[in-house]
C-alpha cells in the first residue's frame, strides 16, 4: 500500500505543477519590446507523464553552423514572412529542427521577449507535449536533443552564475550545467523568465536582453 500512496502522491505532484505552470502563463502579461528588428521564436516544451516529472525538452547546436554552434538551446528560429504570427513561428521550427508535429503541442503562451546578442528579437512560448513523443533532430541544425528535469532547475546547488560585459557595465546572468550540457546565455535568460512566472522560482535577472535597449553588435562577452 506505502508504493501505491507514493505513486498517487507524485502523480499529483506532477499534476501540481503543471497545473500551476499552466495558470501563471495564462495570466501573465509578457513584456513586450517594439524595437524595429528581425523577429524569433521558441519553444519551452514540457513534457507530461503519469510515471515521471515535467521536463524541459533542449536541444544542440550542430557544430558545423556558423552561428550558435554547439549552444544548447530551446527548438526555434527566425520568423518567416508566411507565419501568421511568432507561435506559428515556434510551432514551425520545432516541427523542423525535432519533428514535432503541430498537434502534438499544447501552447498555454508567450514568455517576455528577449534580445539576442545578434540583434534578433525573440519571443519564447511555453508548451506541453507527452513524454513519449518521438522526437528526431534534425542533422543539418542539431546534434544532440535532450530534456532536464524541471526540478533540477530549482535546486539552489545547481545554478551557477557567469558574468557578462556589456557597454562598460557588469551584468551577472545564471547558468547550469547538466552532464554534458552547459545552459547559458539566451537560453538561460528565457528559462530563468519562465522558472520565476511560473514557478516563483525568484531567481535574480538583470539583463541587458530584457531591457528593450538597442544592442550594438560584437559588445557582447562572456567570462565564466
Amino acid at each position: 500500500m506505502l508504493v501505491n500512496y507514493n505513486k498517487k502522491r507524485n502523480t499529483e505532484a506532477r499534476n501540481v505543477m503543471l497545473k500551476k505552470i499552466r495558470q501563471q502563463i495564462s495570466e501573465h502579461t509578457p513584456r513586450k519590446l517594439t524595437l524595429d528588428m528581425p523577429e524569433a521564436a521558441v519553444l519551452i516544451a514540457l513534457t507530461r507523464s503519469e510515471t515521471e516529472e515535467p521536463e524541459i525538452i533542449f536541444t544542440r547546436r550542430s557544430r558545423r553552423l556558423n552561428t550558435h554552434s554547439g549552444e544548447v538551446a530551446f527548438p526555434g528560429g527566425k520568423r518567416d514572412p508566411e507565419d501568421d504570427d511568432l507561435s506559428q513561428t515556434a510551432l514551425r521550427e520545432s516541427h523542423e529542427e525535432i519533428g514535432l508535429a503541430y498537434e502534438q503541442v499544447d501552447l498555454i503562451g508567450p514568455v517576455g521577449d528577449v534580445i539576442s546578442r545578434f540583434g534578433i528579437k525573440v519571443t519564447p512560448y511555453v508548451g506541453v507535449v507527452d513524454s513519449g513523443v518521438e522526437l528526431v533532430a534534425n542533422p543539418d541544425e542539431l546534434d544532440r536533443i535532450f530534456r532536464v528535469p524541471v526540478s533540477y532547475f530549482l535546486e539552489s546547488d545547481t545554478l551557477r552564475t557567469d558574468e557578462l560585459h556589456y557597454q562598460h557595465m557588469t551584468f551577472h546572468v545564471p547558468a547550469w550545467q547538466y552532464g554534458e550540457y552547459q545552459i547559458w546565455g539566451l537560453t538561460a535568460i528565457m528559462l530563468v523568465e519562465f522558472l520565476n512566472v511560473s514557478l516563483g522560482a525568484g531567481i535574480p535577472l538583470n539583463v541587458p536582453h530584457i531591457e528593450g535597449s538597442e544592442v550594438k553588435k560584437g559588445l557582447w562577452s562572456r567570462r565564466a
